[in-house]
């Protein structure tokens, strides 16, 4: 009997997964692994909410696999080493895993590669996994990747995308391999009250859900606030309970301007990947310098931390950012507006506010984290670096009812429409009531704060 290793990272699913269809074609039995990276833990991005998700999707994944004749093995440690001790023991040829971006995983299928190749072992490694078309299969000519997103999106649309696969009926075990238990929820400590229930079966629930009576509207929606008329499958997708490739499949197949729109937003998933992939610096690094000064000492912190409690004064922002801490989740335009506060009104570093989002979003990951925070910033690839969303006028636009203010504000749930957005100007004892604070700072001195320090 014949035996290779499936071993998911950010692909927790069964259904369209070329790894695992891989080992099973290449190999009588086939061990399903996930390891518990302590590399991660030790890098501080181990965050409860994302722990909490990943738990739901293991015990998700495992259930599917006890279905279907085998179970998942579960073990802690260097991935390296742990992936080499599970390919000894069962005498595995191969081993299957998905292509991903960071420079971390580059690095880290380098070493395993060199590992099992040393024992007489080889690793295969898959694209169009963790995306919908490869990074570096798009670029520019002389150029390792494409700096802009409208021709790289021209580009995406015409290339050729692969069929989803279905999920193996039956996968052959190897018997007699030792296992941690999965992991449970409710053993992590930490977790926002609203992070929602991870794993294939919730995730593809959650989009058949949305196909039949959320797409449709997206177009004309999506920016509205108050609405939460976004798919929220962001955490899906990170984790890989569902694939990006047939996502875009079933779109395409259901067509209309809604759908068409959250491909776009696909590909501007795929979009950040790429760009990672060919600058894994940037994870860290300005992509586009400006030689900025950020602000840092006393006021600066004060005026950072506001910001992660929803302290600003500016209720648009605030709303945000306490929808963060509640649901490791923030609607697109929030982040938007919270980065644009933060990095461009306060001028703190962008690194300040990826660092929090990492720590409390579910579908928190380096790509597209980093890269729509330097976006945001001014740093990344937006072709407009120094354009400031005002969170007054943003809040008017896209909440003019004030009803996702007061959702997620209370000390704001009775003021009128009118001064929602601007609680201020309700009076001094009537705006003393409240119990909200006053903005931090002022935006008109934060624009030419900005501005100075850029030049502009």
């Amino acid at each position: 009997m014949t035996a290779a290793v499936a071993l998911f990272t950010r692909d927790l699913r069964l259904r369209d997964n070329p790894p695992l269809r891989a080992a099973c074609k290449a190999a009588d039995t086939v061990v399903p692994l996930f390891v518990r990276d302590t590399g991660i833990d030790a890098a501080g991005y181990a965050a409860p909410n994302r722990l909490a998700f990943l738990a739901d999707c293991l015990t998700d994944l495992d259930h599917g696999l006890r279905q279907r004749g085998a179970r998942l093995i579960v073990r802690t440690g260097e991935v390296v080493e742990q992936v080499c001790r599970v390919a000894h023991e069962a005498d595995a040829a191969e081993v299957h895993v998905a292509a991903d971006v960071s420079g971390f995983a580059a690095r880290r299928e380098e070493r395993l590669r060199a590992a099992l190749e040393s024992a007489g072992r080889r690793l295969c490694v898959h694209d169009r996994v963790v995306t919908a078309v490869a990074p570096g299969e798009i670029t520019a000519s002389g150029k390792d990747h494409m700096a802009v997103f409208t021709p790289y999106f021209r580009r995406w649309e015409d290339t050729h995308r692969r069929d989803p696969l279905g999920a193996p009926r039956r996968i052959g075990a190897v018997e007699g391999l030792k296992s941690e238990k999965v992991p449970s929820r409710t053993r992590t400590k930490g977790v926002s009250p609203g992070v929602p229930e991870g794993g294939e079966s919730a995730g593809r629930e959650r989009f058949a859900d949305w196909l039949s009576s959320g797409m449709d509207a997206y177009e004309d929606r999506h920016d509205d606030l108050a609405a939460d008329a976004t798919s929220r499958l962001s955490p899906h997708l990170h984790f890989g309970t569902l694939s990006p490739a047939e996502l875009v499949a079933r779109a395409r197949r259901q067509g209309g301007p809604g759908a068409e729109a959250f491909v776009r937003q696909l590909a501007w998933r795929d979009f950040h990947h790429q760009v990672l992939a060919a600058r894994p610096h940037t994870a860290r690094a300005d992509y586009r310098t400006h030689h900025d000064h950020w602000r840092t000492g006393e006021q600066a912190g004060r005026e950072a931390e506001a910001w992660r409690q929803g302290r600003t004064g500016y209720p648009v922002v605030d709303a945000a950012m306490r929808q963060l801490r509640h649901e490791g989740w923030m609607h697109n335009r929030g982040r938007l507006l919270v980065g644009s506060f933060l990095a461009k009104t306060l001028y703190v570093d962008w690194r300040v506010g990826a660092r929090h989002f990492l720590d409390h979003l579910v579908d928190g990951d380096i790509a597209n984290n980093q890269m729509n925070w330097q976006w945001m910033a001014g740093t990344g690839t937006d072709t407009r670096p120094n354009r400031v969303l005002n969170p007054i006028t943003q809040g008017k636009k896209y909440d003019p009812e004030g009803g996702y203010v007061r959702r997620w504000v209370p000390e704001l749930a009775d003021v009128h429409k009118r001064y929602v957005h601007e609680p201020w100007k309700l009076g001094e004892e009537e705006f003393a009531a409240l119990g909200y604070p006053e903005p931090i700072v002022d935006l008109g001195d934060g624009l030419d704060r900005f501005r100075h320090a850029r030049g502009k």
